[in-house]
């Protein structure tokens, strides 16, 4: 018997395995320690969300684009 092609693309430093551990790992997790990871993960603050009107969003997707170039 052959082994199946996974037809999924991943992002670099993923594949298959890993994405098999994170589900694994969010699903056996209780809701006491996902409150906690998602608490922890905010008061980080290494991200914000902002939102911007849809019809100004390619001008400011251009902004970051030649901030981070």
């Amino acid at each position: 018997m052959s082994k199946l092609k996974d037809p999924n693309r991943y992002p670099k430093g993923l594949n298959l395995k890993k994405v098999k551990a994170l589900i694994g790992h969010y699903q056996t997790q209780s809701d006491d320690e996902a409150i906690a990871e998602a608490e922890a993960a905010y008061r980080k603050r290494t991200a914000a969300l902002i939102e911007v009107p849809v019809k100004l969003l390619p001008a400011v997707r251009k902004l970051i684009h030649k901030r981070a170039s």
